[in-house]
């Protein structure tokens, strides 16, 4: 067993299962075995498991607040939002099973000719802590509803919120069993036990959520094997203020894309990009509203800004502050650091010789710069090797479209935060934010095989020397 801590006391909350290699195998092993029985299974079965299971968790979805508050450290409203979007999840899974799962092409020769979309087998899923409900559940609802059958190793941070909750609401949905397994390990094992999950000639696919130096191990690990593999990561994610914008909306979504969950996001804006004309008006309105987040132990719901994560994260973020402040940035809001809490924080002065400018935070640190041009505002943006997600406020929608086309992201939202998310949407980045995408009728192609097969009706004759 591990100890599961709270970030924000750093007490013992849990113990968990301490496994490793073994257990990896023993339950890539009872995957594959149901694997046959999951896949042949009629549709309509498996949406009622994954409708059940919506069900099962909106009952319990109080349970998984309180383990997001204490062992995740999250603000209760946050909590309470990824209890609310993971049925929908769920829900929006168990539709996919009523898609087209192929088409008819034209034939050369007379033939019935058929696409078909098929289950590959074992998916692992790798899931990350900072939202352990929706990205989870998002890792491994879409793959499970095309017919294929899943081990699932939540982060050592979350091991219960992102992954043995889980196993409860599936186990009292009525899921087959060895058809979605959950194997947990601490900090230690995770080399071991995450080589078994990518490397083990059963799995066929991976489903990965987390940082891009991991995500850059993981998908080289997929690629030698010859394995599908879709990997979100990081972001350095902008946000854009047009000197149109309405100050109100802009200096709200510049606060919550910053500070929500501790900017422990990898949407979170990190860069808010001012035009010039506005800047000085913003930037007071953007200090005074982000003043009024209360930082503290979340067990107190008036806190909205809690802990970071763990040592090895808060350690990051206090030296991209200070980095920045030795190099001549300044703070206008925050930069305290304590325990494992940071204020928000928002440095000006910022350039790009800082780290906060090139590395991503994960942390309730934003920096405010100003900008001339559209296309000063857009280099802005694209200088970093991340490309997830950006927001754009203008009162001009024509604009603010065809500055999106030239950012160099898998998302823009345009009047609204980098911070968005949907579970039917095709979720990922481009960069080193990742490959492939996450949701939707997304997740079912890439966690499927697609095979041709054909009838032929028009007698296709060979060559007469055969």
């Amino acid at each position: 067993m591990f100890d599961d801590i709270n970030p924000s006391t750093g007490a013992v909350w849990a113990q968990v299962p301490d496994g490793g290699r073994t257990e990896a195998r023993d339950a890539i092993s009872a995957a594959q075995a149901a694997f046959p029985a999951w896949a042949a299974l009629h549709f309509q079965d498996r949406a009622r498991i994954l409708l059940k299971a919506a069900d099962i968790w909106e009952a319990r979805k109080m349970d998984f607040v309180a383990a997001a508050q204490a062992e995740g450290g999250g603000w209760f409203g946050k909590g309470m939002f990824e209890a609310g979007y993971v049925p929908e999840v769920f829900r929006a899974a168990a539709a996919m099973c009523y898609n087209a799962v192929g088409e008819m092409l034209p034939s050369q020769h007379g033939k019935i000719s058929m696409v078909q979309r098929v289950p590959m087998g074992v998916v692992t899923v790798i899931s990350p802590w900072n939202m352990p409900g929706i990205l989870t559940s998002r890792g491994f609802a879409f793959p499970l509803a095309a017919g294929n059958t899943i081990v699932l190793k939540p982060s050592e941070d979350t091991p219960y919120a992102g992954g043995l909750f889980f196993a409860e609401i599936m186990e009292e949905a009525g899921i087959p069993k060895g058809v979605f397994n959950v194997v947990t390990c601490s900090r230690d094992r995770v080399a071991e036990m995450g080589d078994e999950l990518v490397e083990n000639p059963m799995v066929k696919g991976v489903s990965f959520t987390g940082s891009t130096p991991v995500g850059r191990q993981i998908a080289a690990k997929a690629g030698a094997h010859l394995k599908k593999a879709c990997v979100e990561l990081g972001g350095k994610d902008s946000l854009i203020v047009l000197e149109d914008a309405d100050m109100d909306r802009a200096t709200s979504a510049a606060s919550f894309g910053s500070f929500m969950h501790q900017g422990q996001i990898c949407m979170s804006v990190e860069k808010v990009l001012v035009h010039e004309n506005i800047y000085a008006d913003f930037l007071r309105q953007f200090v005074a509203r982000a003043a009024k987040l209360k930082t503290g132990d979340t067990a107190d719901k008036s806190n909205v800004i809690g802990p970071l994560i763990n040592d090895r994260q808060v350690e990051r973020v206090k030296f991209q502050i200070e980095d920045a402040l030795a190099k001549g940035a300044k703070a206008v809001l925050g930069g305290r650091v304590w325990d494992r809490f940071v204020e928000p924080t928002i440095l000006i002065n910022v350039t790009p010789d800082m780290a906060v400018w090139q590395d991503e935070t994960f942390g309730p640190v934003a920096v405010v710069v100003p900008f001339r041009t559209d296309a000063e505002a857009i280099a802005l943006n694209n200088d970093t090797e991340y490309g997830l997600s950006a927001g754009i406020i203008t009162a001009d929608e024509n604009r603010a479209l065809e500055m999106s086309r030239k950012l160099e992201t898998g998302m823009c939202h345009v009047n609204c935060s980098s911070v968005n998310d949907e579970p039917h949407v095709p979720f990922g980045g481009s960069k080193a934010s990742g490959v492939g995408k996450h949701g939707g009728k997304w997740s079912m192609e890439t966690f499927t095989e697609t095979r041709w097969i054909t009838l032929d009706r028009g007698g296709r004759p060979f060559p007469a020397v055969f």
